[in-house]
């Protein structure tokens, strides 16, 4: 849903951080091998939306049962319509399902994904008599400039991806935010296995407001706790997306070297993140400093946008990361996570979103991120023991 990174190629490198060491700035060196990967999970999820959608427009020719979807759609913003299926068509959805949770490296993480929902909001209020509805699977891709829908003859439609038609359309969509909670849990999961630090993924959460003093400490002070960045408000820049395409679900992973002197990789998740040119205000812990060696960190905010494998990324980070040394000041790291991703991975999915260099526990007030694209405000909060 975001502008594209203009990645750098191979001579703007991961190990560039290696050579930065009395600067703080990423110099030119190749970058690490990429880790091996399963093959095209963008295009496995994209199969497997497809051929849910025509399975379901083939199922709409039953007026019954066309009126069943129509009043669980209109009393939902997302039907899982592999719950609602009976029969075969539930069958053709579970195989579906299955295929995307291999694709994304969920498979035994999570329950149905698919999702069912109206193309647009003035869908909802079109006459229920004006016609059998088409059904198209959602686009992953910002630039798509067409989508293919289908009737319930198995006619494929081409529709202006810019432009809402008149005709109602169901899209079949990924539910983002349990595919989002659970790829970051199994993120987690790989990084530690290959040898990267990583917290739990923290989630949106609101929480009190105690200020540090002018010496640095909370108003209540000898207490034991830690202190962390807590976001107070973040938004993000306004551009033109293809209506078949949902709320943005969206991530950060905040990078540095832990209290071991190795690299970590902490999962941020930003549930509330739905909408571009909205000012949210989450009271959110981005960054816990007991987990850092240093008084710095980055932040490399990401938009999942539903093919993502997240077993192949924390290959991809691990394999970048693990080749950086503590050398006993603080090292940039955000070009070392977006050049840890493979090229192609960048037509469709994961979305670089932005990123923000040197995050200080002292930081306090508006934050721009390095590509204009993202804004937040942070403070510091100190979290007291119970």
């Amino acid at each position: 849903m975001r502008p594209r990174h203009p990645r750098r190629r191979a001579a703007v490198a991961l190990a560039a951080a290696l050579a930065a060491l009395g600067t703080g700035q990423a110099l030119g060196a190749p970058t690490a091998s990429a880790a091996p990967r399963s093959p095209a999970p963008a295009a496995a999820v994209a199969a497997a939306q497809d051929q849910a959608a025509r399975a379901i427009a083939g199922s709409l020719s039953d007026p019954v049962w066309r009126a069943r979807v129509r009043t669980a759609a209109l009393a939902s913003d997302e039907v899982p319509v592999g719950t609602l299926a009976e029969g075969s068509l539930k069958s053709a959805l579970t195989a579906a399902d299955h295929r995307v949770a291999v694709a994304k490296g969920l498979d035994g993480q999570v329950g149905s994904l698919l999702r069912l929902r109206f193309g647009d909001d003035s869908m909802r209020t079109a006459p229920a008599a004006g016609g059998v509805p088409w059904v198209a699977a959602a686009a992953s891709d910002d630039d798509t400039a067409s989508v293919t829908a289908y009737d319930s003859r198995g006619r494929a439609h081409t529709l202006d991806a810019r432009e809402a038609p008149a005709h109602p359309v169901y899209v079949v969509d990924i539910d983002g935010d349990q595919a989002l909670a659970a790829g970051l849990r199994v993120l987690g999961t790989e990084l530690h296995r290959l040898g990267v630090a990583s917290a739990a993924p923290a989630a949106g959460h609101r929480t009190r407001t105690p200020r540090p003093d002018t010496a640095g400490r909370s108003a209540g002070a000898a207490a034991a706790g830690f202190w962390t960045t807590r976001i107070t408000s973040v938004e993000l820049s306004d551009d033109e997306e293809p209506w078949v395409k949902g709320d943005a679900e969206i991530y950060t992973l905040v990078t540095g070297f832990g209290q071991d002197g190795k690299v970590r990789v902490d999962p941020v998740d930003m549930p509330y993140l739905d909408n571009d040119g909205t000012v949210y205000r989450p009271n959110q812990i981005l960054v816990n400093w007991s987990n850092y060696k240093y008084d710095l960190a980055d932040a490399v905010m990401m938009e999942e946008d539903g093919s993502t494998n997240y077993r192949d990324l924390a290959k991809a980070i691990a394999t970048a990361l693990l080749t950086i040394a503590d050398q006993g000041a603080y090292i940039p790291l955000v070009n070392a996570v977006l050049d840890a991703i493979p090229d192609d991975w960048w037509t469709d999915d994961p979305d670089y979103v932005d990123s923000w260099y040197t995050l200080a526990r002292s930081d306090d007030g508006t934050r721009d991120g390095a590509r204009g694209n993202g804004r937040m405000t942070v403070e510091p909060y100190f979290v007291p023991e119970l």
